[in-house]
């Protein structure tokens, strides 16, 4: 298996420090926050590095108490601005883009911060007051440029299903794995859609690992449990809780 790697900014090369690499997308060379590199990489997925661009210092005014924006991470302390809500207050500040890396706010460098931190911060900021936000811009190229179309058929080998995938961890080998379910991945969706309703931040890896810590458990309580085990950071609420536990139980009726 070879790895493929294609720099945003247009050569091919190593991922390295020195290009300054803010995220990777997969099987696209636009700036597509749907897409990011996570924790598992399919076996003929491309990867495209997008390095830095323009720094920018941005004052906002906090005139509601939801700044219109969702954050997302790419688990190596960079958080990044993944949607912005149309008519929002980040929305009326133009300068402000989706795939802007978030370095600093008023002045506090948060690189290496988890997105869910930086999401609560901007959260308790006080409405009415005045916020520096400290932005790098992801360097744009080839905008006009349409994805490779897939060529050729795969040669007779392991890969049968076309449902494997690389997963990468931060602690021992990576290991391929199949795919979740499709109900799973039903599942997953819902669950990430709830980590943005109740906490401003969309994390498909997240997602997926609280639908696997779901999967034996045979009601909120136990699920409250192994949360509090494995994601205990997070200091999930309880309806927050009791929502992801609908939304597996949905898949376990086959309701969805």
């Amino acid at each position: 298996m070879s790895a493929h790697l294609k720099r945003a900014g247009g050569r091919e090369g190593v991922a390295s420090c020195q290009l300054g690499i803010l995220f990777c997308t997969l099987n696209t060379h636009k700036i597509d926050m749907d897409k990011l590199l996570g924790g598992q990489i399919g076996l003929e997925d491309f990867i495209f590095a997008h390095v830095k661009g323009v720094k920018k210092e941005v004052d906002v005014l906090k005139s509601e108490d939801s700044l219109g924006l969702t954050i997302t991470d790419n688990g190596a302390g960079y958080a990044f601005i993944k949607r912005i809500k149309d008519g929002s207050v980040i929305d009326r500040v133009k300068v402000i883009s989706v795939g802007d890396h978030i370095e600093g706010i008023n002045g506090k460098n948060i690189v290496g911060i988890r997105h869910y931190e930086v999401a609560k911060m901007l959260k308790d900021l006080e409405i009415s007051q005045t916020f520096t936000l400290k932005l790098i811009e992801p360097m744009k190229a080839f905008e006009m440029i349409e994805p490779r179309s897939k060529g050729g058929k795969l040669a007779d080998g392991n890969i049968s299903s076309g449902r494997e995938t690389l997963r990468l961890r931060s602690k021992g080998p990576a290991t391929v794995e199949q795919m979740p379910s499709e109900l799973e991945e039903k599942a997953i969706k819902k669950v990430d859609d709830l980590l943005e309703a109740y906490m401003g931040i969309r994390d498909i890896e997240l997602a997926a690992t609280m639908v696997e810590a779901g999967r034996e458990k045979k009601n909120p309580d136990e699920l409250a449990v192994a949360f509090d085990e494995t994601l205990g950071d997070f200091g999930f609420p309880d309806e927050f809780v009791f929502d992801v536990w609908g939304a597996i139980g949905d898949v376990k009726q086959g309701r969805f």
